[in-house]
């Protein structure tokens, strides 16, 4: 009997430790810990590569930001975007309104002018290949804990645009206009113990957004990488000299 209340003992000790090291691993509920880091003038930055994938792989851009936080989610952002097809593009959004610098814009501003103010477009004309999804929105964040599975530090799942729709702004703003609702997006988010997200990479046929011929059988896949969260940002407009509403014909 005492040999046997030893070696439990022992068995008790030996296993403990490790079970407590364990859940100490496990990251904290995602939700939460991104509503723990928004804050105003705080934010999170990020770098994007965006592939086109079929017969060969191809890159179609990348692109660098910041995202400012409110108490609600993002209430600012600065992203640049570079595309071997279009000029360097710049976007600064504050609240609902957008300012785009360069891209496809760039040779339709008037003389002296190297802004176009408009709406709804966070993530300027770079949006269309950039990342639909955004770990910054607790709603969008809180949809795809639902509906994906967590195994460690990593969240798998799926989720169709318009599911992305009713509940990401930037989604809707990003990609305002899509040929298919229902096109379905792969997603991987991978957190730190903090909860906290700290890469999103998302795959979805092209022809979701692109319904062309050239398109077809081939899969856009979005890797996202998110650091300094909750690090001091500010975001601010450019001068309005620069900024203009109208755009040559």
């Amino acid at each position: 009997m005492i040999t046997a209340l030893v070696a439990c003992g022992c068995l008790l000790t030996t296993t403990l430790p490790a079970q407590a090291t364990a859940t100490a691993a496990a990251p904290k509920d995602p939700v939460r810990a991104l509503k723990g880091k928004l804050a105003p003038g705080r934010g999170v930055r990020f770098t994007e590569t965006t592939t086109l994938s079929g017969e060969e792989k191809v890159k179609l851009q990348s692109r660098k930001g910041t995202f400012q936080f409110n108490a609600k989610g993002v209430a600012a952002s600065d992203i640049t975007a570079i595309a071997k097809s279009r000029p360097k593009e710049r976007t600064i959004s504050i609240g609902n309104v957008s300012y785009i610098s360069g891209g496809m814009r760039e040779e339709r501003l008037p003389a002296g002018k190297s802004w176009l103010k408009g709406k709804g477009l966070p993530g300027g004309g770079s949006g269309f290949y950039g990342q639909v999804i955004n770990p910054v929105e607790p709603k969008t964040l809180a949809a795809l804990v639902k509906k994906g599975r967590l195994r460690g530090s990593t969240l798998t799942g799926t989720i169709t645009f318009k599911e992305l729709e009713k509940v990401s702004r930037w989604f809707d703003a990003s990609i305002p206009l899509r040929m298919h609702n229902d096109t379905k997006v792969s997603y991987t988010l991978t957190l730190t113990s903090a909860g906290l997200v700290s890469r999103v990479r998302s795959s979805y046929a092209a022809t979701g957004v692109f319904d062309t011929s050239a398109f077809d059988g081939k899969t856009i896949t979005i890797d996202s990488r998110f650091t300094g969260w909750g690090a001091k940002v500010s975001v601010k407009a450019p001068n309005p000299a620069s900024v203009t509403v109208d755009t040559e014909d």
